[in-house]
């Protein structure tokens, strides 16, 4: 095992200590970033499957909406001027939120309407109903294209979202918890050599100190041999502290 495989670490308890807490960190971080993944891609598919929907109905809503322009130009003629000439602000205006989803905000766009119908009174000579169809109808599409526009939004950030999430997911996978783990095997096998190290060195220390209990054995053993006790010697020697003792007393003038 290279170098660059593990971290570059000193083999030691604490250390051991640390890369298992460390461990520990990274696959909780995993496990959370998994979830988080998985609650992301359920979202997009459930978002995808409304995109497809809405775009399904604002065909069908756009065909309607031109065809009632049409009756309306039929039944009341060229009514645009006037519209343009009547506009001074917008009445339908959107405003954003933002949906919270695992940790990710998601724009969502909402439409209301500002005030009242200013065209209302358009083609009240002839073709008024058709006008005011025509003007439902096409709300009606503006509403779903700020729904769809909301929808392609959050679309695209969650997709973004859900690519770092991955790639969070499988650095922690393949390289984070991989790299910890060799680590901890490197360090495992470093303190078990210290330890047979370790005792090497006490069983050496042993084998030497008993051989050199042994020695002073002999040494001793040949001493009392080349040096033995004569008669009427004492093995044991005198006490200098004892006051049984021979010595006369010393006396100082």
């Amino acid at each position: 095992m290279s170098g660059k495989d593990r971290l570059a670490i000193f083999p030691s308890r604490m250390a051991m200590t640390v890369m298992k807490t460390r461990l520990k960190g990274a696959q909780k971080g995993h496990s959370l970033l998994k979830k988080k993944s998985d609650a992301l891609t359920m979202r997009f598919r459930r978002l995808l499957k409304t995109i497809i929907d809405t775009k399904v109905m604002m065909g069908d809503v756009m065909k309607e909406a031109s065809f009632s322009l049409a009756e309306a130009y039929f039944a009341a003629g060229d009514f645009s001027l006037v519209i343009l000439e009547n506009v001074d602000r917008a009445w339908t205006k959107v405003t954003m939120k933002n949906d919270n989803v695992a940790g990710v905000k998601l724009p969502v766009f909402e439409p209301y309407s500002d005030g009242s119908n200013i065209y209302e009174l358009t083609g009240l000579s002839r073709g008024g109903q058709q006008v005011n169809h025509c003007a439902t109808t096409f709300n009606k599409a503006v509403q779903l294209l700020v729904e769809l526009a909301s929808l392609q939004t959050s679309f695209v950030t969650l997709d973004e979202a859900i690519k770092i999430t991955n790639r969070r997911v499988n650095a922690i996978e393949h390289v984070i918890i991989p790299k910890i783990e060799r680590t901890i095997a490197y360090i495992t096998s470093e303190l078990d050599e210290m330890e047979r190290e370790e005792f090497y060195r006490l069983k050496k220390i042993q084998e030497k100190k008993k051989a050199n209990k042994a020695q002073k054995e002999q040494d001793l053993i040949k001493y009392q041999l080349d040096n033995p006790i004569q008669e009427g010697e004492s093995e044991e020697q005198k006490n200098m502290l004892d006051p049984e003792g021979d010595d006369e007393d010393l006396l100082f003038i």
